[in-house]
């Protein structure tokens, strides 16, 4: 049976690039590539994009950690997530602490952290980009 490899792939709606500067301060996240729609060696085809969008992110691809994650500006303004939510495990209350205050700066806490029956430290939110994030110490 194969081993397929799993990657988040993120379309921020025209936000990307402002996305990948937030993570790489909240979270520090290390960019490796950017491709801009504009860099295509293919014209896009005519209405694809809207308006103003050559100088957005066609494809980028970044590191939190260990975690390699793709993201975009996708092809049209305003997306939305649901149905999904990125989570970090971490070592100590510290640690999450951190990261939860750096997420959800500029977003909403739907859970504060807090302890639960299975981590000393719990919490969800949606940063300001609205994806949502679990964040929870490895008891």
């Amino acid at each position: 049976m194969p081993n397929p490899l799993i990657q988040p792939y993120l379309f921020f709606g025209g936000r990307c690039e402002e996305a990948l500067e937030f993570y790489r301060g909240a979270l520090g996240a290390q960019v490796d590539l950017i491709m801009r729609f504009k860099d295509s060696p293919d014209p896009t085809p005519p209405g694809m994009l809207p308006a103003g969008f050559e100088d957005k992110i066609m494809h980028a691809s970044f590191r939190i950690g260990e975690n390699s994650l793709m993201a975009s500006d996708g092809c049209e303004e305003c997306l939305s997530f649901s149905g999904f939510s990125l989570s970090i495990a971490v070592a100590t209350e510290a640690e999450a602490d951190h990261f939860f205050a750096a997420l959800s700066d500029g977003g909403q806490v739907q859970m504060p952290l807090t302890k639960t029956f299975w981590s000393p430290r719990f919490g969800m939110l949606t940063d300001r980009f609205g994806i949502h994030w679990m964040i929870n110490v490895v008891a």
